[in-house]
């Protein structure tokens, strides 16, 4: 059974109550379809033995709670903390130091990569939990008996799944891999927030010349104002692949913008203006950094080779393979080696990864060039 907390008096008293835990679970639900920020509508806490609800559409203020979960003596609990951080630094302006991630966590006691809350939770305690209402309107009120049971469900079984974890983590002592790796994440989160990098995410990006990627740019960042100011997801007013075009075709006029792909006429009759303006300025910009090409075919063969590799070092270290490095990363180091002067992304060139994952990657490139 859980709390409703519904008040500020309730949520504060809720705080001086665990002002002593060291470890607190915590798990949110909101909503971001049909916007660009995140509705934040509840939060989800556990002490391990008792649980609570926190209904946030009716709570107007959190600094107790910001101190409860910012402490440095505290750990918070989560399951895949990605968008819990994003949606508790948008909305209520949190951002906790310890966290315990249960998914990162399984990945490094070789349980599985990414794996699922309720999938995690069925392998190490037998537990199945009903997760149908992932989807359901949760800014609506009341909420039903079904949706409290799948909220109380996301949050009630964390510690249990942390104490598990951690012994096998001290077992494999991988506790400080871990720590790092949540560093990480979280850095990933916030820099996320940089909008003037958006451009770099575009896919597709790689075949535009050095004008169409300064315009590609103002474009997103054009995008970028306009989503945030309407609150409408940036998809809803142009999707990536019209950005592209437009950037790659940069027409000078609105009777131009009829050949560009995937601009609709609502579109043209809504941003034509905006566009051709933006566009036209595109010669004013400073100067970007190209943007990565593709990797050559040799690359790509040592890519296959390495690859193969990374999949014996994982059955040595007992890791899934995907927690070594990833294809973006891997890119860079070859991309750098055509360049005779190899690169390392910083998660490869420093902690477990660069004492285990590094000098193999250095050892078969070297080799392979030598030969």
């Amino acid at each position: 059974m859980s709390y409703w907390i519904s008040s500020n008096e309730s949520l504060n008293k809720l705080c001086d109550r665990l002002e002593n835990e060291k470890l607190i679970a915590l798990d949110t639900e909101f909503i971001r379809t049909d916007t660009f920020f995140p509705k934040l509508a509840l939060i989800q806490i556990s002490d391990g033995s008792k649980h609570w609800l926190v209904d946030v559409l009716s709570i107007t203020q959190y600094d107790a709670f910001k101190n409860l979960l910012e402490s440095p003596a505290r750990t918070i609990i989560f399951h895949a903390c990605g968008e819990d951080v994003e949606v508790l630094d948008h909305t209520l302006n949190i951002n906790p130091p310890n966290i315990f991630d249960t998914q990162i966590a399984a990945g490094f006691a070789n349980i599985g990569y990414s794996v699922g809350y309720a999938r995690l939770l069925e392998i190490l305690t037998d537990i199945r939990i009903d997760k149908r209402e992932t989807r359901s309107n949760w800014l609506a009120r009341p909420l039903s008996e079904r949706q409290l049971k799948y909220a109380e469900n996301d949050v009630i079984h964390l510690h249990e799944l942390h104490k598990v974890l951690t012994k096998k983590l001290e077992e494999l002592s991988r506790a400080s891999w871990l720590a790092d790796e949540i560093q990480d994440l979280i850095n990933a989160v916030h820099q996320r927030k940089d909008v003037d990098l958006y451009y770099l995410r575009v896919k597709g990006s790689q075949r535009l010349n050095n004008q169409s990627i300064k315009c590609l740019k103002r474009l997103c960042l054009w995008r970028e104002a306009l989503a945030r100011q309407l609150d409408r997801p940036r998809g809803r007013i142009l999707e990536d692949f019209v950005l592209l075009e437009l950037a790659d075709r940069m027409p000078p006029n609105t009777v131009a913008l009829e050949s560009v792909d995937g601009l609709r006429t609502r579109d043209k009759k809504v941003y034509g203006d905006e566009l051709i303006s933006e566009i036209s300025q595109v010669s004013k910009d400073a100067p970007v950094p190209s943007i990565p090409k593709p990797i050559s075919r040799a690359s790509a063969s040592l890519m296959k080779i390495l690859r193969k590799a990374l999949i014996d070092i994982a059955d040595r270290e007992s890791l899934p393979v995907e927690c070594l490095i990833t294809k973006k990363e891997l890119e860079m180091i070859l991309r750098s080696s055509e360049g005779n002067k190899l690169q390392w992304p910083p998660r490869i060139d420093r902690g477990w990864r660069g004492e285990i994952v590094k000098p193999e990657i250095l050892k078969l490139i070297s080799g392979l060039g030598s030969s």
